[in-house]
């Protein structure tokens, strides 16, 4: 099968990690690895591209150019990832409309608030015109599916839970200790391991959180040493607080490439990070299918991925000591960390494998492609 994506709020090649490009890479891969012939039919960005002249004539452009790559690709369906209110998809309704051949998304997100704005209404028209194009549409976020119901039918909406390749994220110790090695940590220093790309907003938030969290458990358990993995704007800001309130006791790794993060999850006795804002967390689950327990905030978009008492432990926002705790709990009851990590692997390999959901992903293109679902 013949299948042009298209990911208007970073494409497949976007330099910067995030859970999205994940997610948006893991479907490409897989299709194609299921013997499909899935390509990326056009890289633009649609991302608030109607505030200015360039932006029109950008889209404009990257209308032209798809048209092209798609007469010469012939697909037999589209599939768009992540249409929403600031990167909409304006290119896939058209073409597969022109073509008559399926239009699907993955991972649209519908909120009515965005159209009374005016500063967001016109990305919300746009978003909602592709949302209701779409023949189909899969979301891996339970936070979504109400929205989404308010605008479709259920017939035309499919659950699919997020998923990694479990062999890229297996835990090694003779990795972890090589890395403890190199960053000069003791065999047997408590290592908390946090990671995200330090940007302003939630991730500057959430770590901010965490930072309070360790002054206070300093108090209690005062041996233990963070690394804190990931680069961004605001990393020199997070550098300059945490060796102010933390001296001695952080170390900035800097960014480090996925397919290297099972080294340092390896390494970790815990994985801590609060996931203020967090649609899912795809680091949540790498963490998990390394055995490494989770200590996060019990929010929405965290509660879908961590299991609290089963996979990790989930904590109230306050001023630090909910997460504080629960970290000097795990912290002296290597037992118990044992048995999170074991659980977390197992739920990773069993409920979050990519084989297996997006197995069922290709299997629902095909029955678009061959009209075997109802409309």
């Amino acid at each position: 099968m013949r299948i042009a994506i298209y990911c208007p709020n970073k494409p497949l090649n976007h330099p910067h990690p995030s859970g999205d490009l994940v997610i948006a890479q893991g479907i490409h891969w897989m299709l194609n690895r299921l013997g499909h012939d899935c390509r990326e039919i056009v890289q633009f960005r649609s991302r608030w591209f109607w505030e200015t002249g360039a932006g029109w004539i950008g889209a404009f452009r990257a209308w032209t150019d798809a048209w092209r790559r798609a007469r010469a690709f012939k697909p037999q369906i589209w599939i768009t990832y992540h249409t929403y209110y600031k990167s909409p998809d304006v290119i896939g309704p058209w073409i597969t409309g022109l073509m008559k051949i399926p239009y699907a998304i993955f991972q649209p997100m519908y909120s009515t608030r965005r159209s009374k704005s005016s500063s967001t209404s016109l990305g919300f028209r746009l978003n909602r015109w592709a949302v209701l194009r779409a023949r189909h549409v899969f979301t891996n976020n339970f936070l979504d599916l109400e929205a989404l119901h308010r605008i479709l039918p259920d017939r035309r909406i499919t659950y699919l839970a997020p998923g990694i390749r479990p062999e890229e994220f297996e835990r090694d110790p003779s990795a972890g200790h090589a890395l403890r090695a190199q960053l000069q940590i003791p065999p047997d220093q408590f290592l908390i391991l946090t990671a995200a790309r330090w940007r302003e907003g939630v991730k500057t938030e959430s770590f901010l959180h965490l930072l309070r969290a360790l002054v206070k458990l300093r108090q209690f358990l005062p041996d233990f040493t963070l690394v804190v993995v990931g680069d961004g704007p605001m990393e020199p800001h997070l550098r300059s607080l945490a060796l102010q309130d933390l001296p001695g006791q952080v170390v900035f790794a800097g960014r480090v490439p996925r397919r290297e993060m099972s080294r340092f999850y390896s390494a970790a006795d815990l994985f801590a990070f609060p996931g203020i804002g967090e649609s899912l967390g795809m680091v949540f689950l790498e963490a998990q299918c390394c055995g490494v327990p989770v200590v996060a905030l019990d929010v929405a978009g965290v509660s879908q991925v961590v299991f609290h008492g089963e996979t990790g432990i989930l904590v109230p926002r306050d001023d630090g000591s909910a997460m504080a705790g629960a970290i000097e709990g795990l912290g002296r009851d290597p037992e118990r960390r044992r048995k999170l990590g074991a659980a977390g692997s197992r739920f990773v390999r069993d409920e979050r494998n990519l084989y297996k959901n997006y197995l069922k992903l290709a299997r629902e293109l095909t029955a678009l492609v061959q009209g075997g679902r109802r409309q």
